[in-house]
């Protein structure tokens, strides 16, 4: 018995990774920028803030913020779709649910990049 190999769980383990970093980084994140600096709570000057940006520690933190989270939502929306009937639709919704998390990941990448 040939078993058939797949790529599902490379896409579980995105979904699961992105799952744990939406549930505790982007809280602590929004809270610290969203809240903390813009009250003052943190004082942070623009000028120190872009400075911090360019540090590469930084960059990796911030893709690994944004990215693992958009393959998270696109694990979870390609079966919600499914979910909805459009089994029929497996493979172009599994292409543009991932290919959506893809071009999110590249985009990042390439704002961080631009970041001196």
């Amino acid at each position: 018995m040939a078993t058939r190999k797949t790529s599902e769980p490379f896409w579980w383990g995105l979904f699961s990774v992105g799952g744990v970093v939406a549930a505790f980084l982007v809280p602590v994140h929004l809270v610290l920028h969203g809240f903390a600096i813009p009250l003052g709570w943190v004082a942070v000057s623009p000028e120190r803030m872009h400075v911090i940006a360019g540090n590469l520690v930084i960059k990796l933190y911030l893709l690994v913020l944004i990215a693992l989270p958009l393959y998270h939502w696109a694990h979870r929306f390609r079966f919600i779709l499914e979910d909805v009937g459009l089994r029929g639709l497996r493979a172009p919704i599994a292409v543009l649910c991932y290919g959506a998390a893809v071009v999110g990941t590249v985009f990042t990448l390439w704002v961080l990049l631009r970041i001196w």
